[in-house]
């Protein structure tokens, strides 16, 4: 099944829309991070570092209050955009208040999880901080946050919280799609200005 021009423009704005908290998670993380690692300078038994120094405390918590308050901004500006001439946009309120809570936070804290976990396997393969590891180290954190939305919109409908589940009433397979596909060249393009600032 194809979608014509006009629809791929909406799927475009859709997806970023609901990936922005998590992009902003991700960001906030790498420019606020230092500080202790999450994994205390620990070795595994391969004698290499679980994690490594890049992820740390700070990032995680900071990285993901940032990009959670990022969410709660898209979700208010959301209903008042669906209420204007802009409205056939579809974007998303992440269900709105109270559930919002959960759902923002299962996609910054899911892509940020995802990032962490691709370390630990990125450190056992012998990969070191910094190392490029492609795709993974693009779509770590887009995996991330995919699962970890789905899980906790799940829970909430099984829970009876919600009435439906709000990932998959949001993601269609083309959004997921256009967002493993895009991901990478931002994430290439954002590695380079931060290694330019750096330097």
């Amino acid at each position: 099944m194809f979608i014509g021009f006009m629809g791929f423009e909406l799927i475009v704005a859709q997806a970023f829309w609901l990936i922005l908290p998590a992009y902003i998670a991700n960001a906030s993380a790498v420019l606020v991070g230092g500080g202790t690692p999450i994994d205390f300078g620990k070795t595994w038994k391969d004698g290499r570092r679980v994690f490594g120094d890049g992820k740390t405390w700070r990032g995680f918590f900071v990285g993901a209050y940032i990009g959670i308050t990022s969410g709660f901004g898209l979700s208010v500006a959301a209903k008042y955009i669906n209420m204007s001439d802009f409205a056939f946009i579809g974007l998303n309120d992440f269900t709105g208040f109270p559930w919002m809570i959960p759902i923002v936070s299962s996609i910054c804290f899911g892509a940020l999880l995802g990032d962490i976990i691709e370390s630990f396997f990125k450190r056992r393969i012998g990969k070191n901080r910094g190392e490029d590891w492609i795709p993974f180290d693009q779509l770590d954190f887009v995996l991330g946050m995919l699962f970890f939305s789905l899980l906790i919109s799940s829970l909430l409908q099984i829970f009876g919280l919600t009435t439906y589940n709000w990932f998959f009433k949001s993601f269609t397979i083309w959004h997921i799609l256009f967002l493993l596909f895009v991901t990478p060249f931002f994430h290439f393009f954002a590695n380079f200005l931060h290694k330019k600032v750096k330097n």
